[in-house]
């Protein structure tokens, strides 16, 4: 799928409940990626981490290469990596739809995000929630996705900052509608209405979903808080 038509898919879809694949069963990758297709989930999102950039290592090109043989869904693969542009080309060549980098991780990411986009595929931009919107401001233009997140990145299962609220309506209103602004960490039932009203698009979403018996319902659950939400900005 190439980045025009990614990033038009899931503006329509908006709001976007995003599996964070860093909380299903490992063991059985095949059935997990069905029943959350079967769920009408819009995108995966693949925890990318090196155990150098956080303190936890995940999975790599080649298990997502395995992956983008059992669906044609997008891919959007989030890179909590150190020195992202030795490993890039691995990424687009696995299949990744969407790749999102790191602000911390390179300081200036102009270069690379134009290498994503000339691969034809969606770029985006993440930060940590002890970084400053500020931080982006010089590369908005560049990307087509800004990425909040909402717990320190390199674990699931964690409680959402809530000082990710304003960072989120902040950017909503820097990018306007044209790009999309995504949320990681800790988003649930209690927490998905007010990010939804601060702006995003993209909600991240790991144990409200793999803890529950039926992805369907708890995918479903989530949209209707979300889209129930009074955007505020």
């Amino acid at each position: 799928m190439n980045r025009s038509s990614v990033l038009e898919r899931l503006r329509a879809a908006a709001p976007v409940i995003a599996p964070s694949m860093l909380k299903c069963d490992f063991g059985n990758m095949h059935r997990e990626m069905q029943l959350l297709a079967d769920a009408d989930a819009a995108v995966f999102h693949l925890d990318v981490m090196d155990g150098h950039f956080v303190p936890n290592l995940s999975y790599g090109p080649m298990v997502i290469n395995s992956l983008r043989t059992m669906t044609d869904h997008p891919f959007d693969a989030h890179l909590m990596i150190s020195n992202p542009d030795r490993f890039l080309d691995d990424y687009i060549d696995a299949g990744c739809d969407l790749i999102t980098i790191h602000i911390e991780a390179v300081p200036d990411p102009t270069s690379l995000l134009q290498r994503i986009k000339s691969a034809d595929v969606g770029c985006g931009l993440a930060l940590n929630p002890g970084t400053p919107v500020s931080k982006l401001l010089p590369y908005l233009d560049d990307c087509d996705l800004v990425l909040v997140m909402s717990v320190e990145p390199g674990f699931g299962g964690q409680s959402f900052i809530p000082d990710a609220i304003p960072k989120i309506a902040q950017l909503r209103q820097l990018v306007g509608s044209e790009k999309l602004v995504s949320v990681d960490g800790g988003i649930g039932e209690a927490t998905i209405a007010r990010t939804a009203a601060a702006g995003a698009d993209i909600f991240v979403a790991g144990s409200a979903i793999f803890d529950a018996h039926d992805y369907r319902a708890a995918i479903r659950q989530l949209v209707e808080l979300a889209s129930g939400a009074a955007r505020t900005v």
